[in-house]
């Protein structure tokens, strides 16, 4: 098979920013592609009736201490940002304006976004905190603040979340190859002996 595999993830979400560090690597390696896909987890936890991770009691704690030891085993930067969790709205709409003519560099985008958040705890929320994260990666500021505000660009955003949603898609990470859904970093292993196997 050589269809791409998709990636979904919200901004926001600690297990979305460790995935991302590594989800193209597992796949390359059976020469698949990966299709990156920023949603709104707010929209499906509306759906599941769930709340973020932070948030519930007991569980809250524990995943905590475990983003931070997942830093640690992965050697990638970890804050905890405050505020946490945030909307990420602007920079996923960045993500889909850049992703209609240059996938790669929303990708980059994507990753430098998850960096100033997760990596040095900036809160990302800020179309001009966007822009900013944008702009040494070569993307137009001001052109970037327009887009943001885009009725098409907005639509497109809510369109990818409706559809992730009827894909079956309710957290994030979520992968999705073939048709074969994975919920989580933790899955990541998971996805390598998938494409190795084709199934089990």
């Amino acid at each position: 098979m050589s269809d791409p595999v998709t990636f979904y993830f919200d901004l926001s979400s600690p297990y979305g920013y460790f995935a991302a560090q590594k989800i193209d690597q597992t796949v390359a390696d059976f020469d698949r592609t990966v299709v990156w896909k920023p949603i709104m987890l707010g929209a499906a936890m509306k759906e599941t009736g769930n709340r973020p991770l932070a948030e519930q009691p007991i569980k809250g704690d524990y995943c905590k201490h475990d983003w931070e030891r997942l830093a640690k085993y992965m050697d990638v930067a970890w804050t905890m940002p405050d505020p946490f969790p945030i909307t990420t709205l602007a920079a996923a709409r960045a993500f889909y304006w850049i992703d209609g003519d240059d996938p790669a560099l929303a990708k980059k985008l994507a990753l430098a976004a998850y960096h100033a958040y997760f990596g040095e705890g900036r809160d990302i929320t800020a179309p001009e905190t966007i822009a900013d994260i944008a702009e040494p990666l070569g993307i137009d500021r001001d052109a970037l603040l327009a887009a943001v505000q885009d009725p098409a660009i907005k639509e497109r955003l809510k369109q990818e979340t409706a559809d992730a949603l009827a894909a079956g898609v309710f957290g994030s990470p979520f992968v999705i190859i073939d048709g074969e859904p994975f919920w989580g970093a933790d899955r990541l292993w998971m996805i390598r002996r998938w494409l190795k196997s084709g199934g089990w």
